[in-house]
């Protein structure tokens, strides 16, 4: 009953979507359109306030919980926030609080959301700096994370692109405490530079 109110927005909002959007889903490869199974921390380039809504077409098959800032929590509509699962993180640093929800959903085998970038990327062309945080989380989490590029729509005939990613097993990539946490951060954002190229290609 806690996911009823998202699984019916999430219904309801589906086909206006589709017809609104019309969302291209393309793979980086064979092994990036197995279906996710079990806990995996979803990441994207952030350029808008309607990216966690296209968000969900890249993995339809699945609820996500979002991690969104802290504020949003704070105004009128706190409700909907809280009545979809999002999980509040503070724009300037990582709380555990934050940390103990967002990996106690991967453990529990939830698909969690997150923009690495921190913020809303005003120059989308260019991706910015991914914040380490997610890879600490997909970490402890023990989950792999899964990631996705965002093309933006140049205007709102243009259909919406989701390059798809191959999960990236952050264990195998990262190793030896917080020098290879932040390593790890630089190799997925190259990773999300070449989707944004496979997204840039596609007609």
């Amino acid at each position: 009953m806690s996911y009823l109110f998202f699984d019916i927005a999430k219904a309801t909002a589906a086909i206006p979507g589709l017809i609104a959007f019309r969302p291209k889903l393309v793979y980086e490869n064979d092994k990036a359109k197995k279906r996710v199974r079990g806990g995996a921390l979803v990441v994207a380039n952030h350029f808008g306030f309607f990216d966690p809504v296209y968000l969900q077409y890249s993995l339809w098959y699945r609820r996500m919980h979002f991690v969104c800032l802290k504020h949003f929590f704070d105004g009128r509509f706190r409700w909907v926030f809280k009545a979809v699962h999002c999980i509040p993180v503070d724009r300037d640093r990582i709380e555990m609080e934050t940390i103990r929800e967002v990996t106690g959903c991967l453990k529990n085998g939830k698909v969690v959301a997150m923009f690495p970038e921190g913020h809303i990327n005003v120059s989308p062309e260019t991706l910015d700096t991914f914040k380490s945080g997610a890879v600490l989380m997909a970490l402890k989490g023990n989950s792999p994370i899964v990631p996705v590029y965002i093309r933006p729509r140049r205007n709102k005939l243009e259909r919406l692109v989701l390059v798809i990613g191959e999960k990236f097993d952050v264990k195998e990539n990262c190793s030896g405490g917080i020098p290879a946490i932040e390593e790890c951060s630089r190799l997925l954002r190259t990773k999300e530079e070449e989707l944004q190229k496979i997204a840039e290609e596609i007609k």
